[in-house]
């Protein structure tokens, strides 16, 4: 990593309920193929002094203890789904080691969320325990903001009806669960060296981009390279990375990138 460059690696990349999926036994879930070895999504951003993760998964604590993240300078979120957010209670660790507060950034419906699904974090404690976590919340507007050297742009998307965010960040933009594009956004992300985009499965879906509807929007912003993310168990890695277009990939665990 060049002393002014951006570091990207892929924590997860699979859906809601990771892959393999509990239960099931279709050809993704019996893999032997890492690839289809998919945590919860999130992506860890680098500079050469600064750790920023994006969206704390119920995997939260495996990605850390996986990737070796023993500092963490901020987390920023991109919506209040449980599988954005499950992980946040593990941020504690992190107070342990600083003895600071874990800077957050999200916008304020999500944070409001965050509030009501994690509610004793900010309540007066019926009793002192194992600790909560202590959080420096910081709203995001449409500004962008920076933490450390590193600058995110927020990109409004909608997921279903749901306002969620993006962000750019440098030459990538990550526009994890989303199934529409303003043209507003679309404009904010022209330019890009790497996209990495919602890409749920081959069937349509209520609120995900499906593969074929993740291509004609990507080919649109046309970056010189797109990763699609958030994939489900019905895509099946080295069969569908070889029908893509080119240009175009998958993202899988572990995937690291750089701009």
């Amino acid at each position: 990593m060049s002393s002014n460059g951006l570091k990207f690696t892929v924590l997860g990349s699979g859906t809601s309920s990771g892959v393999p999926t509990v239960s099931c036994k279709c050809p993704t879930c019996i893999s032997t193929d890492k690839r289809d070895k998919r945590l919860r999504t999130s992506l860890l951003v680098q500079s050469e002094t600064t750790n920023v993760v994006i969206d704390t998964t119920p995997d939260f604590r495996q990605q850390m203890l996986l990737y070796n993240i023993d500092r963490l300078d901020a987390v920023v979120f991109t919506h209040a789904h449980f599988d954005h957010i499950g992980g946040l209670d593990d941020l504690r660790a992190y107070n342990y080691t600083t003895k600071k507060a874990v800077r957050i950034f999200a916008n304020l419906q999500t944070i409001e969320r965050i509030k009501r699904t994690f509610f004793y974090i900010f309540e007066e404690p019926e009793q002192i325990g194992g600790g909560i976590p202590i959080l420096d919340i910081n709203i995001i507007d449409e500004a962008p903001f920076t933490i450390g050297d590193i600058t995110f742009e927020p990109l409004p998307l909608l997921h279903g009806k749901m306002p969620v965010l993006g962000f750019r960040i440098g030459n990538l933009a990550y526009c994890t669960d989303t199934n529409f594009i303003p043209e507003t956004t679309i404009d904010k992300m022209q330019g890009l060296e790497i996209l990495i985009l919602d890409a749920l499965r081959y069937e349509p879906h209520s609120t995900h981009f499906n593969l074929n509807k993740a291509i004609e929007v990507s080919q649109k912003i046309n970056a010189r390279k797109t990763y699609f993310i958030h994939i489900a168990h019905q895509i099946l890695h080295s069969q569908c990375e070889k029908e893509l277009p080119e240009g175009f990939y998958l993202t899988y665990d572990g995937l690291t990138l750089y701009t």
